[in-house]
């Protein structure tokens, strides 16, 4: 395999980058970006933090709620995509 020149290697470089930018352009204008909703993470924390002070013989109750509230949010974002 020889050494490619600088010159091509860099306009090598420099289509790729362009390409590369053109293709990520197009995929934004395609799919314009939801924001993102942080209350599955707040309550799952919450619920664990919560779970770890409680009697062992309760916490199953809060383990089902992270687990439902887990659920719960997978269901909505796979209904939304």
């Amino acid at each position: 395999m020889s050494e490619l020149d600088a010159r091509l290697r860099d306009r090598i470089d420099d289509q790729v980058a362009e390409a590369l930018d053109a293709y990520l352009a197009e995929l934004a204008e395609a799919r314009p970006r939801r924001p993102r909703r942080a209350w599955p993470v707040v309550v799952t924390v919450t619920l664990g933090v919560v779970t770890t002070a409680l009697d062992p013989r309760v916490a199953w109750a809060a383990w089902l709620a992270i687990a439902v509230t887990n659920v719960a949010w997978l269901l909505v974002c796979r209904g939304r995509s």
